[in-house]
């Protein structure tokens, strides 16, 4: 039998390497991953308005966005939550919080240097331990009887290690969230093991770096705007704001050295994200809460009549 080409032979002791060091950490670090704490951001110029809007939820009940986010992270069995804000937003966004404000403990980032950072101004709240990190202009759906923050912390206990929840995007929709590429865990429906991160990547980078096998064409696992994440990201953040200076810290870049580091996965979870910070975003966000809701019968109803107004 002739011999293994060069590549062949590096890329399968890349993977031995990988897959023994990984084993390693496993081995000496059994710190079981309980996520006891939460932190939302909602800090940027372009997101800090966006929780303070107001939508009809799934029990018909009128509420801020924010406290709907607060309630999915609640539905995880977490209550204490860590609030990234701008500065003189706190009073807003207690007021938008309801009967949950007591919950929170405000952090102020005092410089907009990007999303990373925002999520690094609550390393001091989570202390040292694996958190639950959610953005303040998403939120979500689930098609089971679990939220997805719920799913999410779940999956992060039994697998011992970060997850970020992803879903599969369109390649016209790159240009708003981190992607990821990576392949499918071994008998495991919709969990992968990550290899690489990208924010915000062209198609043809996508393309090139972050193909995963059994995904439609044109479509990519982009972030869900929710994370499990270990201690070592702050710590990782930390190594990027040392270098850095005065630029802005992207989130993405501390997860693509974490896939390095340590085992990290992404998950398909049951349900949608509904990013209302974009065109239309926050109508596409009330009409799948609507749906999803006790008054679903009501909502399809007036949409049926309203599309039969538009035939005429």
């Amino acid at each position: 039998m002739g011999r293994a080409p060069i590549n062949v032979l590096v890329a399968n002791s890349w993977k031995v390497h990988r897959a023994l060091r990984f084993q390693t950490d496993s081995d000496t670090h059994q710190i079981p991953v309980e996520i006891k704490k939460a932190i939302i951001t909602a800090a940027s110029k372009s997101q800090r308005t966006l929780p303070l809007q107001s939508l009809v939820d799934r029990d018909g009940l009128t509420k801020t966005a924010l406290r709907i986010i607060i309630e999915e992270i609640l539905s995880a069995g977490i209550d204490e939550i860590c609030l990234v804000v701008c500065p003189g937003d706190e009073e807003a966004y207690a007021v938008a919080a309801g009967g949950h404000a007591g919950r929170l403990r405000f952090v102020e980032q005092t410089e907009p240097r990007g999303y990373g950072h925002a999520v690094f101004c609550g390393r001091d709240f989570v202390g040292g331990k694996p958190f639950l990190l959610l953005v303040g202009d998403h939120l979500y759906v689930s098609g089971g009887q679990k939220r997805s923050a719920q799913q999410l912390v779940e999956i992060a206990r039994t697998e011992n290690c970060s997850v970020s929840a992803v879903q599969a995007t369109h390649e016209s929709k790159l240009p708003h969230y981190g992607t990821v590429g990576g392949h499918l865990v071994a008998g495991r429906k919709g969990l992968y093991e990550i290899e690489q991160v990208l924010e915000k990547p062209t198609p043809t980078e996508a393309e090139q770096k972050l193909i995963v096998p059994g995904l439609r064409a044109g479509h990519y696992l982009c972030f869900f705007g929710m994370h499990v994440l270990t201690p070592a990201v702050m710590e990782l953040l930390s190594e990027e704001i040392a270098q850095c200076g005065n630029r802005s810290i992207h989130l993405s870049t501390a997860l693509a050295k974490l896939a390095k580091r340590e085992r990290y996965l992404a998950c398909e979870l049951e349900g949608h994200r509904y990013d209302i910070g974009v065109k239309y975003g926050l109508l596409t966000a009330q009409l799948a809460l609507a749906l999803d809701g006790e008054d679903r019968d009501e909502v399809l109803s007036g949409l049926v009549e309203l599309l039969a107004r538009r035939a005429l």
